[in-house]
């Protein structure tokens, strides 16, 4: 029995959507051939409609009655099939085949096109790679490339894994991981992604992420746990769906009895299909999820857009979520008269030039791009734990460090310039102090920027009534200077991962449906307790992401306004979808009880609805608001 069904189940395979259509254009033109009796034929032209679009809704029922009582629309639309056939309008059989295999082609397509954005990340899964092993180069899969093996990548070739390039320069096109339209240059000590094309330049890397660890591989599993069947709202419809049988067959029967006209039964099963109604929500769903992929989010849970159409406050992480996450030079303070601003900066970037401290490279990095120059050569360089660094630079000390190594080294400062220091570090930045030949040279201010376009995400949150939330593990003082700048009014700082999971439980409690966004291990609960749990892709850790409902690949929170009017768009499309479809049932039914409707007509309006529902579906792949 097993293997029978299994036999079955390939009759009914059509392949893809290109032999879809083909099929679909064949049966249509029979069934032109027989409305209008354009050819001589032996057997109604209809007859090859049923055969190409028919059989295979009946053998899918069949299929699904035997191996799990499933009772589903194909069954009732099997039993209009067979019952038109046995009173004679094939047309009307070969019309109702027809039109509910199109509305399942345009199903597919719109499917297909919510997920087309992500889809290519398989087929840009690179094959090959060439790994260095004793200055000897050789070619292998990329699957088998382990840990710490030396990669050389060529120009035009895809990157196989992840690591960070240890020799050379190149610009690298990270539009397939990022959607950025320009190549972003890289150097060594940069880290690149799998799935990413070198542009120009050979260069070297060592593989850090290899396998199914990869970020290319990372973003293929996202793909495939998109998954609009999970979602709440679906189950509801195909219970309905099920009734509905049981209803239409009730229906049917009593008609018949009463009127004792087989075709007025026949034609309450043609349209009382659901087809449109179990085809309201997913169709819905899915092209919801392809907007959002093309707005850089990856929607993992099929109910998770459902969730955020209700959420009442937002909780933000703030290093990396919105802020870059990363210091930057924000101010320059020279106290010697015969050293500038811009010359002080060029001595402590090179005394921090071979420190391994995330500060230190901060200085350098930012120096080389304000300045533009390169970092000066520096002798006798020494790392001292807990304080700072210290370098000769043309025959100068230069101590760069905190305030305790200037203590510790006798080295004093004005108390106006002390009072300046202090002022920005109770706005929460990071000041470290210089001294050049045993005197106070000035000091260098650090701070995590914010993202450049957060003031407006909270602006825009705000009228979409959800309140922004800023839950943080810095402490007060840079918690408050940020949510200053953001205008956000209900800030908890020096948060610990239990400390935000119980301000998530505390604000459920208070029945706000709440969505959390963040990036790091530490948010990983909050993010699983949430409501909605949206976490940062690009930066985010791996535990960050697996335990979000959505994650967002780029890093550009600034869609983030976008989704949540997106997530109640598509519950206002499902509401309309699901109205319309019970409503035009409905009536079709009263008409053909009162004889009104044929089966051909009963079918040509009812699955003309199916098809306008999925039409109405696809206009959120392209939605946005104005």
């Amino acid at each position: 029995m097993k293997q029978a069904i299994e036999k079955l189940e390939k009759l009914i395979e059509f392949g893809g959507i290109k032999k879809d259509i083909v099929l679909l254009m064949i049966s249509g033109i029979a069934l032109v051939i027989s409305i209008f009796k354009l050819l001589p034929m032996p057997f109604d032209a209809a007859w090859v409609a049923i055969i190409l679009c028919g059989v295979p809704i009946v053998l899918e029922a069949m299929i699904g009655l035997v191996t799990a009582f499933d009772i589903k629309a194909d069954v009732l639309v099997s039993l209009a099939l067979v019952a038109s056939v046995c009173i004679g309008e094939d047309f009307a059989a070969g019309e109702v085949a027809f039109i509910m295999q199109l509305g399942s082609l345009l199903e597919e397509i719109t499917v297909a096109k919510a997920r087309a954005g992500i889809e290519k990340l398989v087929h840009l899964t690179p094959q090959t790679a060439r790994v260095i092993n004793n200055g000897k180069e050789s070619v292998i899969p990329a699957e088998q490339v382990k840990i710490g093996d030396i990669l050389r990548v060529l120009p035009g070739e895809a990157i196989p894994v992840d690591g960070v390039i240890t020799e050379g320069q190149t610009s690298v096109n990270q539009a397939v991981m990022t959607g950025e339209s320009l190549p972003v240059d890289k150097n060594a000590g940069d880290e690149v992604s799998s799935g990413t094309v070198n542009q120009f330049g050979a260069f070297e890397m060592k593989a850090t992420k290899v396998g199914e660890d990869s970020s290319i591989q990372q973003m293929i599993r996202l793909v495939q746990s998109v998954d609009a069947g999970k979602a709440k709202i679906v189950g509801i419809a195909d219970r309905w769906a099920t009734w509905i049988v049981v209803i239409a067959l009730t229906a049917a029967a009593l008609t018949w009895l009463v009127t004792g006209q087989m075709i007025r039964a026949v034609t309450i099963l043609v349209v009382f299909c659901p087809c449109a109604l179990v085809l309201a929500t997913p169709t819905a769903i899915m092209a919801a999820i392809g907007n959002a992929t093309k707005h850089g989010f990856l929607v993992r849970e099929g109910d998770a857009l459902e969730r955020l159409a209700n959420v009442t406050k937002i909780t933000f992480d703030k290093t990396g979520t919105l802020t870059y996450g990363m210091p930057k030079v924000i101010a320059v303070h020279s106290v010697l008269p015969s050293f500038s601003d811009e010359a002080l900066y060029a001595v402590c970037a090179a005394a921090e030039r071979y420190s391994e401290h995330p500060l230190g490279k901060a200085v350098t990095r930012c120096y080389q791009q304000d300045i533009k120059g390169e970092v000066a050569a520096a002798d006798d360089f020494r790392m001292l734990p807990g304080r700072g660094v210290s370098a000769v630079i043309n025959g100068k000390t230069i101590l760069a460090g905190n305030a305790k190594m200037m203590t510790e080294q006798k080295i004093v400062w004005a108390e106006e310039t002390a009072a300046q220091a202090d002022n920005f570090l109770t706005q929460g930045c990071t000041v470290i102090y210089i001294a050049v030949g045993g005197k106070f040279a000035g000091f260098l201010v650090l701070s995590d920027t914010v993202r450049t376009e957060s003031a407006d995400i909270v602006s825009r949150l705000n009228h979409l009534h959800v309140q922004p939330v800023l839950l943080t593990g810095d402490h007060q003082n840079a918690a408050a200077a940020i949510a200053g700048q953001l205008h956000i009014r209900e800030v908890h700082a020096n948060c610990l991962p239990e400390d935000k999971l119980k301000w998530i439980r505390s604000y459920q409690e208070k029945q706000d449906v709440v969505c959390m966004i963040g990036d790091g291990v530490n948010d990983a609960p909050a993010l699983k307790a949430a409501d909605v749990g949206i976490a940062m892709g690009g930066v985010g850790s791996d535990i960050a992401v697996d335990a979000a409902d959505i994650v967002l690949v780029d890093d550009e929170v600034k869609e983030l306004p976008h989704l949540i009017a997106l997530s109640r768009r598509m519950m206002t499309t499902i509401k309309v979808n699901m109205t319309f479809s019970m409503g035009l049932n409905f009536l079709a039914i009263v008409l053909a009880i009162i004889g009104t409707l044929n089966p051909v007509v009963g079918a040509l309006v009812h699955n003309a609805g199916s098809v306008l529902v999925i039409i109405n579906s696809a206009l959120l792949l392209k939605w946005r608001k104005k």
